[in-house]
């Protein structure tokens, strides 16, 4: 009964995650001509970690052994779920439609599903697997606003293949947190995002002797700090937790929970209507996280 409940609590708790990402996405398009995608990407990871060090910093000390044993892992989820899905996604967004890009990132929950078989022999059940399809028609009955039709008028360019790219980075971090050393949570934080803002600082550095510079405006300053701290410090944190708890492919299915919270946010932000197919899309995408949910319960 208390793994049942600390199970349905990771999954609140992911909702919570996703409705953060959901708004990092809306900031990342609002800011897009104020702030270079991979300036954004620095200063969001250099709050995280000005942040989360002073809750950090003496704890990593004590695991220090730890963490420099598993120290090509924690390589790993920085490059992978900091560096490339972030800069990949940032830089993304700057070239394709946010309907390609949810798309894309619907493809989530099954690159996860796949990954963790491929690699680590990981074998969702079929109740899983049917959650995972009826949370993606949802998202794509958002995406293609209830018109299969839609289908027909997309096109991918270079934008698409990047935000391709942080998809595939992301279900790759997904997979590869079983390894994780054992060090602490904030600790695994503490690291990634220093990797993060290393990363970031050439890359921010080329975007400023280009000419891109940050546009400062109080709006822009609360850009970065929203991204600094609730999609990274928060959001990090409790994603690894859940994903501990509920293991990488189930999750992953979270990440379906993020069009809708984006329509959500959209049409209490920017004054959109919400339309039948944003109904019929968010009943779909719950109906099949409780399906997967209930697949939980059952197998314990």
């Amino acid at each position: 009964m208390d793994t049942n409940r600390s199970q349905t609590r990771a999954f609140l708790m992911l909702g919570l995650v996703m409705l953060f990402w959901a708004g990092n996405s809306i900031t990342g398009r609002a800011v897009r001509d104020d702030i270079p995608p991979f300036t954004l990407a620095l200063g969001r990871w250099a709050i995280a970690v000005m942040v989360i060090l002073p809750f950090a910093a003496r704890q990593l000390w004590r695991e220090r052994a730890a963490a420099l044993a598993g120290w090509r892992w924690v390589l790993a989820l920085g490059f992978l779920g900091i560096v490339c899905f972030n800069g990949f996604l940032y830089k993304g967004l700057h070239y394709t439609t946010a309907a390609n890009a949810l798309l894309l990132q619907a493809a989530i929950p099954a690159a996860v599903m796949v990954l963790d078989f491929a690699i680590f022999g990981g074998r969702p059940g079929r109740m899983h697997v049917l959650g995972v399809a009826v949370s993606t028609l949802g998202v794509l009955a958002i995406v293609f606003r209830g018109d299969p039709s839609a289908l027909m008028q997309l096109q991918f360019g270079a934008g698409d293949g990047l935000v391709f790219c942080a998809v595939a980075a992301w279900s790759l971090y997904t997979v590869c947190l079983r390894k994780r050393p054992p060090i602490s949570a904030t600790s695994l934080l503490l690291l990634t995002f220093t990797i993060g803002a290393l990363a970031m600082a050439p890359l921010a550095a080329m975007e400023a002797a280009q000419g891109q510079v940050v546009v400062w405006s109080p709006q822009v300053v609360a850009a970065f700090a929203y991204v600094g701290v609730l999609p990274s410090v928060i959001a990090y944190f409790i994603y690894n937790r859940a994903t501990g708890e509920l293991g990488p492919a189930r999750a992953g299915q979270a990440i379906t929970l993020m069009p809708l919270f984006g329509a959500l946010l959209s049409a209490l932000l920017l004054g959109e209507r919400l339309q039948g197919y944003h109904l019929a899309g968010m009943a779909l995408i719950l109906a099949g996280i409780v399906v997967s949910a209930l697949a939980v319960s059952r197998t314990k």
